[in-house]
């Protein structure tokens, strides 16, 4: 019988070891070990190697250990094999402990190390051993540099990326196309295209990963069409190649060509999509709305089988809530369980909540959240700001301050907006006192909303300072909010200046700032200078303008009595008017008593909007102060016949962080009583002041004294009242109200402010009037 020599038999053993570890099957491979040691091969240094190969990559750490414990002579080899196995397996303490006893380490062993300090991310620890290794004399390999480059791609650490260039040069490991593209991805994640670009023209065989390096580099930069040309030039493409077009299609608004990419992908390849195409494909569909074709790539991810835990289904729920399936999304939530909702489909599925109106289910899922970074706060903050539950924001905002993640810029600038729509300064100088705390008040952004929010609860001093504050850091934002806040506060001339400085400093305005020039014009009555800024926006700037723009024209010329004119510009403009527009001019018709303009602008304006109760009241107040009282009773009677109620008066105060409502005559209020009999002592004194009841703006057929009663119970009189009988002296009074004032509570609010002593600012639906001394900064033109 013929007996087989120890190397065939080994050789035999080795082959079969190889076999069970591509099967995976470690039943397999015991038996061979079990033949080994029956053989009497067991001292065999190339097969008990390549057992411990099979024990460590088969998971069985401990039978390799045993192993490795129990080998009489250890190779380089055997040592790199044990490395091997606990650096696959992230076990780094354990894997340096043996590096450090390994007795001449190779480049296997310096690259295995590298490479499992990359494998769990621990890129700067990867270059620290790459530079050890160095300075030891090993000369690396190419895997060596692929794994030394993908750690500087990662952390964009361009001058070691450099310095590691120069060693592939060095040890002429440039022919190795593997390693180029190594070098060609770390300039490219680095921030040196030019560099990529030299690199990749210079290759003398490119592979598919060297195009699809030069296509995220294109994408990256937002070359569409480069990457697109790339794209085109491909004679062979792997679904890294397509992921890439797809997903830079989408990241930069081409929505529809990342769709039809996707749509090509699935007919002209035989690649099956992976979970980063579904989710480039899917965020597509999301953002064009397009829910049937959202729900086909659901059908397709449903019918292979695909996970749609984790990101995937994170990507179906952002489809569904952008797209109007938000029962769909809560569908998928359930199933799958809210710990694995991440911020983004939270962010979407509040954001299909919010246009629903209909935040408590959102609510729910913020609560249920585990990891609720700053930016499910923010988005949660934001929700409820757009649904108008400023309340409901402050409370939240506060429970964040307190159990929360720092407050970010976004979080800042959204409660700043909420502040202004309480037009609380109380609560608004709360939140910069965060800003400060937390770091973020020196972020140009904040200080923007900070300007924006002062202006609007009256501070036009405390956004004054925050403006010069930031003297070396404004943008064209901070320009236009400061400029927007002054026209606002009736200060058009310094509104102006300011104007003039934005554009010696060189900054360009854009269609925003614009808005706020012309509305300071239009509040201080200058019209020609409106005219010459107008011009200047589209002549010079080429800013095309909006209906804002429009509107704003027509209400400077309308309010400076020029009616016809503001008339024959709305005729000329290149877009139909809106509202808006026709509104500026109904208000001036009625100021000027331009019956017959007044009535056109009353017509255009319902049609429009045939709802609007502004119209009809003001056409009603037209004919009314023009002595037709026949035509004005047919306009109510018209508006009550059709339904459309009028918007209610109503002025509020805040005290002690408590906001006090009045409508006229308003015999709501605990302290009615008193802030009646107030209200009845200051009418009397400042009538012996000089004050004169506007009863004609009592646009009804009354007696004098009843209309006289009527003008002394307006809202903001009433709010004024019971601020004076809150608050201490030398307390500045604000008094919102969500319609414009009246002729007569504005001349008797200038005898109130000498009488009392005290400023008082009152916001209305247009702008501010500070009352001082018996004077209004308006000086009357409002």
């Amino acid at each position: 019988m013929n007996i087989p020599d120890p190397f065939s038999l080994s050789y035999h053993n080795a082959r079969l070891l190889q076999e069970s570890l591509k099967s995976n099957d470690l039943l397999a491979g015991k038996l061979v070990h079990a033949r080994i040691i029956k053989s009497g091969l067991h001292f065999s240094v190339i097969l008990l190697n390549n057992l411990m190969n099979f024990y460590s990559r088969t998971g069985c750490f401990s039978d390799a250990q045993l192993l490795f414990d129990e080998m009489p002579v250890k190779t380089i080899f055997t040592w790199n094999t044990l490395l091997s196995a606990y650096s696959r397996q992230a076990k780094m303490s354990e894997a340096t402990e043996i590096f450090r006893k390994i007795p001449n380490r190779d480049s296997v062993s310096w690259s295995t190390i590298i490479m499992g300090y990359n494998q769990l991310g621990r890129f700067e620890s990867a270059l620290k051993v790459f530079d050890k290794m160095i300075k030891e004399r090993v000369i690396p390999t190419q895997y060596t540099i692929t794994s030394v480059l993908a750690s500087c791609a990662a952390i964009k650490a361009l001058d070691i990326g450099r310095e590691v260039h120069s060693f592939v040069v060095k040890f002429g490991l440039s022919g190795y196309v593997s390693v180029v593209n190594s070098l060609l991805n770390m300039y490219a994640k680095s921030g040196d295209p030019m560099m990529t670009r030299v690199i990749f023209d210079r290759m003398e065989y490119r592979n598919t990963s060297s195009w699809n390096v030069m296509i995220s580099l294109h994408m990256q930069h937002g070359r569409v069409d480069l990457a697109r040309g790339q794209f085109e030039r491909m004679s062979e493409r792997d679904i890294v190649t397509w992921n890439s077009m797809i997903a830079g299609y989408n990241q930069h608004g081409h929505d529809f060509d990342a769709l039809c990419t996707f749509s090509n992908m699935l007919r002209d390849s035989l690649l099956l999509p992976d979970k980063f195409t579904f989710i480039n494909a899917l965020s597509a569909c999301a953002n064009l709305e397009m829910l049937k074709l959202g729900k086909q790539i659901h059908a397709r991810i449903a019918s292979t089988n695909f996970d749609t835990y984790g990101p995937v289904g994170n990507a179906l729920i952002s489809m569904y809530a952008k797209s109007g399936g938000v029962q769909i999304a809560q569908k998928i939530v359930e199933q799958s369980g809210i710990s694995r909702l991440d911020v983004i489909a939270f962010t979407s599925l509040l954001d299909g909540y919010v246009k629903l109106g209909d935040l408590k289910p959102a609510r729910q899922i913020f609560d249920s959240l585990k990891d609720r970074d700053v930016v499910a706060w923010t988005a949660m903050i934001v929700g409820y700001l757009q649904n108008g539950l400023n309340t409901d924001a402050v409370e939240l905002f506060r429970l964040m301050v307190r159990d929360g993640p720092k407050p970010n810029n976004f979080t800042l600038a959204a409660m700043l907006s909420v502040s202004s729509s309480l037009t609380s300064l109380n609560h608004g100088k709360e939140i910069h006192a965060s800003a400060i705390r937390t770091g973020q008040a020196s972020l140009v952004s904040v200080n923007n909303a900070l300007i924006t929010m002062y202006a609007r609860v009256g501070s036009i001093n405390c956004a004054r300072k925050v403006f010069n504050q930031i003297h070396w850091f404004r943008d064209v934002v901070s320009w236009t909010s400061m400029i927007m806040a002054l026209a606002q506060h009736g200060l058009g001339e310094e509104a102006l200046e300011h104007f003039e400085k934005l554009l010696a400093a060189g900054i360009k305005p854009d269609h925003i700032t614009y808005v706020g020039v012309l509305s300071a014009c239009t509040h201080v009555g200058l019209v020609e200078q409106g005219r010459r800024y107008y011009n200047m926006m589209k002549d010079f700037h080429k800013i095309e303008p909006t209906l804002s723009h429009y509107a704003l024209m027509v209400d400077l010329l309308g309010r400076a009595g020029l009616t016809q004119e503001a008339y024959d510009f709305i005729e000329k403009m290149p877009i139909e008017p809106d509202a808006v527009t026709w509104g500026s001019l109904l208000s001036s018709c009625k100021v000027y008593k331009n019956v017959e303009l007044g009535k056109v602008a009353a017509e255009r304006l319902l049609l429009i909007d045939p709802d609007n109760s502004g119209a009809y009241s003001a056409l009603a107040n037209l004919y009314s102060v023009c002595g037709k009282w026949d035509d004005a009773a047919k306009i109510r009677k018209l508006m009550k016949d059709g339904g459309v109620k009028k918007e209610q008066g109503i002025s509020w105060v805040q005290i002690k962080n408590k906001f006090h409502v009045f409508g006229a005559e308003d015999g709501l209020h605990p302290q009615k009583d008193e802030i009646y009999k107030m209200m009845a002592k200051i009418w009397e004194d400042i009538k012996k002041m000089g004050f004169v009841p506007d009863t004609e703006s009592v646009l009804h057929d009354l007696e004098e004294e009843v209309k006289e009663q009527m003008l002394r119970h307006h809202s903001e009189k009433l709010a004024i009242a019971f601020a004076l009988i809150s608050t201490p002296e030398n307390t500045t009074l604000r008094i919102m109200k969500n319609l414009r004032v009246c002729n007569d509570c504005h001349s008797a609010i200038k005898f109130i402010s000498k009488l009392s002593g005290k400023e008082i600012i009152v916001r209305d639906a247009t702008r501010f009037h500070h009352f001082k001394d018996g004077f209004c900064s308006c000086r009357d033109y409002w």
